[in-house]
Formats: C-alpha cells, sequence, structure tokens
C-alpha cells in the first residue's frame, strides 16, 4: 500500500519550507521509502520522518517494497529484515539490481548472522528494535549527508592504483585486472577512504567518521562487516591480503596490491 498522500506530502513540504531540515529552499525533500508490516510501527515512524521533512512513502510488503522502491527512486529505504514472503535480504538483493539508495536495515534479531547476510546485500547501516524513532530519524539524516565520495573532492579527480586494482574517484568506479567490481555505495566510500591516505592505519572510529559519519553512533564492528564483504568482491584473501591489510590491535590499512 503506498500511503504517501496528500496528507504526507503537505506535511513534508510544510516541514520543508518552514525550514525543520537542513535542505536548501530550492531543493525538493528527500524520498523515504519505509518497508514494514507492523502497520502501527510503519506509520508511527512515518510520522516521524514527515515531521523531520521528509517526503515518506510506506509499503507493508516484500513485493510492494520492490515496485515503490522502482516507482519512487527513493534516496533511503528503511527496510525490516522480517517481512512475510519477500524478507529484507531479498528485497534488498532485489533493489540493489536497479538502485544505489541507502539501506538502513531494521531487525528483531540482534544475532551475528543476520547483521552479516543482511550487510552483505548491499544494506549500508542497521537498527536493532526495538528503537527510538527520534534515533532513526537521526541515522536517515547521518545516511543522506555522507560524502559521496570519501575524500575523493577533496583530493580531486584521480586513479588510484593497487596493483592491478584502479580506483576511479570521479566516476566512483573499481576494476581489478581490467574487470568492473560492482560496489555497493559504502564499499566504494570504504575503498575511496581508505585508498586516499594508503600508508594510515586506520582504526574503526576513522573509517565510520569518513564514510558514514562523525555523528554515527552504534557498534563499531560494522566496519568488519563491510570490509569482509569488499575484500569477497576483491577475491582477497584475509590471511594474506593484497588489497585491505589487518593491522592488530588498530585497525586497517590499504595493501599494495
Amino acid at each position: 500500500m503506498r500511503t504517501a498522500t496528500g496528507r504526507a506530502a503537505s506535511s513534508a513540504a510544510t516541514a520543508h519550507q518552514t525550514g525543520s531540515m537542513s535542505h536548501s529552499s530550492e531543493a525538493a525533500p528527500a524520498r523515504v521509502l519505509i518497508v514494514e508490516d507492523e502497520k502501527d510501527l510503519a506509520r508511527m515512524v512515518a510520522a516521524y520522518l514527515e515531521r523531520a521533512g521528509y517526503e515518506v512513502h510506506v509499503a507493508y510488503d516484500g513485493r510492494e517494497a520492490v515496485e515503490q522502491a522502482r516507482s519512487i527512486e527513493p534516496e533511503v529505504i528503511v527496510l525490516d529484515l522480517g517481512l512475510p514472503g519477500l524478507d529484507g535480504i531479498e528485497v534488498c538483493r532485489q533493489v540493489r539490481t536497479f538502485s544505489d539508495c541507502y539501506v538502513l536495515m531494521l531487525t528483531a534479531r540482534a544475532e551475528e548472522v543476520d547483521l552479516l547476510v543482511g550487510l552483505s546485500v548491499g544494506a549500508d547501516d542497521y537498527l536493532t528494535k526495538p528503537f527510538s524513532p527520534r534515533e532513526l530519524v537521526a541515522r536517515v539524516l547521518v545516511l543522506l549527508r555522507r560524502p559521496r565520495a570519501a575524500g575523493a573532492r577533496e583530493e580531486g579527480h584521480e586513479q588510484r592504483a593497487f596493483g592491478d586494482l584502479l580506483i576511479d574517484t570521479e566516476a566512483r568506479r573499481v576494476t581489478l585486472a581490467g574487470m568492473l567490481v560492482e560496489l555497493t555505495r559504502t564499499e566504494f566510500d570504504l575503498l575511496a577512504a581508505m585508498s586516499a591516505r594508503p600508508r594510515l592505519a586506520f582504526t574503526r572510529r576513522q573509517i565510520i567518521d569518513a564514510v558514514w559519519d562523525p555523528a554515527w553512533v552504534g557498534d563499531e564492528h560494522i566496519v568488519d562487516v563491510h570490509v569482509a564483504h569488499l575484500r569477497r568482491k576483491l577475491g582477497d584473501d584475509p590471511t594474506r591480503p593484497r588489497f585491505i591489510d589487518t593491522v592488530r590491535g588498530v585497525g586497517y590499512r590499504m595493501g599494495s596490491g
């Protein structure tokens, strides 16, 4: 069910015009798609996001979520993992075939397997139920204000080479031995941040500050999950890494390739 009615659009427009968000007056409010089968929770989250000035759409099942993601092209999807039928993981997989929007995964289960599987299909962040609606709104804001190239704009257009790994920061394109490597926004931003300072051993907190936002609060081991997934896509053996080295007691550093 699509619920971005005139009321929701009016609420978003009013909040936008009164400056409740940090968007410029000319910019349209960001579109957020909420995918949650608990209708009361979905409506509550929608109300908070509308008050923050977003254009909010709601889907109550996975198939409807994929359809709406195609039609409205949201900037952020707030996606429940435990949907009936087409679950959140499969929704995320399907959405990633046509969109690079940010995905904030909601889960009632804190087990590591849920986090690992969820992020491996392209989720950018996660939040465990029960959560504060204000925290969810803050996470959405953090995602939307993340730098798209994690330092590339300051460095200018360049191609960084690490052996046969090439990183084009302006085109946001990564190739390995001449073959294109498909990365999510978060994976590219992580690689761009580390490759901009290849001699630095990054702590998890430094990576979060560069890729997510200094205001981000949560489990810093989210970095390990994204690094593991990035290594898999690059064919990097963590026991003998070429591209991303583990620095014991610190974090990670770019390898020489």
